[in-house]
């Protein structure tokens, strides 16, 4: 079995593909910890579309979706012949659409299903919304005012990601604590989706724009017509 390391933005990830479809949970917990990585991507041959994933947090828990992680399966997919550059794999979140273009991949985004609407906590606003995986986020004018207790106890409380998210000269700045992770990554395609989701519904941002996540590193997410697209490297 040969394993790739890969990196989306700063969300960094262990893939390899199989023929076997079993519980790879405890080898997603030795795994991540050895590469010292967020997850584990497991690529199956699927009948219909061009593969199945398994998707593993490095905690061994499982995640339906996760936006870096399938960019970064997608181009692994395309790298190792899986898939033509443009495909259709199977999540548990649905079926995701990916273009590879060399080392930039654009990824079409599940629908978006809004939880509970805002309310207030911590002297923060919140909103909860499902992305592919639920997310919880606040708009804040200073990201400095991310806190690990607080993510953390709301995490707990709502079986959600958070995110803290602070909107500058028409583009977002995100910073996320992931379930499964319980901690801050570098990075996350679904919370940048939901923290976007959030300011364009509060018109407070255009429908297309560049999203920076901790790492520093550039991506686009833009919306139409109920089309959420997804791209970087």
């Amino acid at each position: 079995m040969t394993i790739t390391r890969y990196d989306a933005s700063g969300n960094t990830f262990v893939i390899f593909h199989t023929n076997k479809k079993s519980d790879y949970s405890s080898l997603a917990i030795e795994l991540c910890k050895k590469e010292q990585v967020d997850g584990m991507i497991v690529v199956l041959p699927h009948l219909i579309y061009d593969f199945e994933w398994l998707f593993y947090n490095n905690d061994g828990s499982t995640a339906s979706m996760c936006g870096n992680g399938a960019r970064a399966v997608a181009h692994y997919a395309y790298t190792n012949k899986l898939a033509k550059n443009y495909m259709k794999f199977l999540t548990k979140a649905g079926i995701i659409n990916c273009e590879v273009n060399k080392n930039i991949v654009q990824t079409t985004m599940t629908k978006p299903k809004e939880l509970k609407t805002q309310f207030k906590q911590f002297g923060l606003t919140w909103w909860l919304v499902d992305t592919g995986v639920p997310h919880l986020v606040t708009i804040v004018e200073d990201l400095s005012k991310f806190d690990l207790n607080i993510c953390s106890s709301m995490r707990f409380e709502c079986n959600a990601n958070v995110n803290f998210a602070k909107i500058k000269n028409n583009t977002l700045q995100v910073r996320t604590y992931e379930r499964g992770v319980e901690a801050e990554t570098q990075a996350c395609g679904t919370g940048m989706v939901a923290s976007f989701l959030r300011a364009y519904f509060l018109n407070l941002i255009p429908n297309n724009i560049k999203v920076y996540p901790i790492s520093g590193e550039e991506l686009t997410i833009s919306y139409n017509k109920g089309i959420i697209l997804f791209k970087g490297k």
